[in-house]
């Protein structure tokens, strides 16, 4: 399994993609918030993926950094759908405010011959917390993280033996997701900047953490793989090589700051 970061900045940046990725396996793909706009189709194309290629696809939640993009796959899926270009159905999963939005979204913004495929090809799944699911052959736990913002939800993929990959959205983690992320063999956390400039982004005022919180966190879950994400741009060329260092003084285990479009392999022990 392969995961690809489409991308990696926060609501506002401008020098990278908004928080979004894919998990890839056997040539199948799970597509993970869309960014804030038809960019998502951009970082498709960079990533060597095939949008029409995409069957599963999960909302987080209802921010527009996260949304807009998936409401663009939509209107793209029923465009080609209508052109009998796009093969198959599309499930897109979310807890019932987003998926109600989408809903209510979608038949105002496509033509009628676009949206005769709303409930027909391409499903809106409402998911409950601690729902289960079968994607891309792999049981997928989907959990509400009690956001004291936007209702949102996270995900626990099993990867085998006894392994597992915890996406915990992008607000810190709480306790109701221990069960999730404790001993994951892969997490996926926010960090919106570092510690040291903490008084400059105010994270904690955008209920946000820093790289050392989100360090501090995975190194008393356990995790062997921390990866960080939903970010500040304003240092973007040097986002890696500081996060890392600011990082490793807090969790020793594997830590990953990637940039958009970096592929990273998710091999089993």
């Amino acid at each position: 399994m392969k995961l690809i970061m489409l991308g990696t900045g926060n609501a506002l940046v401008t020098e990278c993609y908004n928080t979004c990725f894919v998990l890839e396996e056997n040539r199948e793909y799970f597509l993970v918030d869309g960014g804030g706009g038809n960019g998502i189709l951009r970082q498709l194309k960079d990533a060597g993926i095939n949008w029409k290629k995409i069957h599963e696809i999960f909302v987080t939640h209802k921010h527009v950094d996260h949304l807009l993009g998936i409401i663009w796959m939509v209107r793209m899926i029923c465009q080609y759908m209508n052109q009998n270009q796009y093969q198959g159905e599309t499930r897109i999963y979310a807890h019932e405010e987003v998926t109600a939005l989408i809903r209510e979204m979608t038949p105002k913004l496509l033509t009628e011959k676009e949206a005769q495929f709303l409930g027909k090809r391409l499903h809106l799944i409402s998911v409950e917390d601690k729902e289960e699911r079968l994607i891309l052959e792999r049981k997928v736990t989907f959990f509400d993280i009690h956001s004291k913002k936007a209702k949102q939800f996270g995900f626990c993929m099993e990867l085998g033996k006894g392994q597992k990959l915890t996406c915990c959205g992008d607000e810190p983690y709480n306790d109701w997701e221990e069960a999730y992320a404790k001993e994951s063999r892969w997490l996926l956390h926010e960090a919106f900047c570092l510690h040291s400039q903490a008084e400059v982004f105010k994270p904690y005022e955008k209920h946000h953490s820093t790289v050392k919180d989100a360090c501090e966190l995975a190194e008393r879950l356990k995790v062997k793989n921390l990866l960080l994400y939903h970010t500040e741009d304003k240092n973007i060329r040097n986002r890696k090589s500081c996060y890392f260092s600011e990082g490793k003084n807090y969790f020793h285990g594997n830590l990953y700051i990637p940039d958009d479009l970096e592929v990273l392999e998710l091999e089993e022990e």
